[in-house]
């Protein structure tokens, strides 16, 4: 269930997905480790803020380079030396910092 669907659900859904939430599933996409429906709310909407403001302190270019890195991460390697092993260059520089 979208999180848009969870804060329209009627009282009666949203006791069910808190019962849910409770017992450990994730009810609200982005809500991972909240232990209630409105933990995971609370949580999902940090992230999604958290993502912004990133975006907006390095700019698209800087975001959009950030995620080819961390897309290239392994369990065993980061995504820098990943991407360096396999020629793929990773430029630093488009990480602006606005603030």
């Amino acid at each position: 269930m979208a999180s848009e669907q969870v804060k329209n659900a009627s009282d009666e859904e949203r006791a069910e997905l808190d019962a849910r939430a409770r017992l450990g599933e994730v009810v609200v996409p982005g809500g991972t480790r909240g232990k209630s429906l409105e933990a995971q709310e609370r949580l999902a909407e940090g992230r999604h803020r958290g993502g912004e403001t990133r975006k907006q302190q390095i700019g698209r270019e800087g975001y959009q380079e950030m995620g080819r890195k961390g897309g290239r991460s392994t369990t065993d390697k980061p995504g820098g030396e990943r991407a360096a092993e396999e020629g793929m260059p990773i430029d630093e520089s488009k990480y602006r910092n606005n603030s």
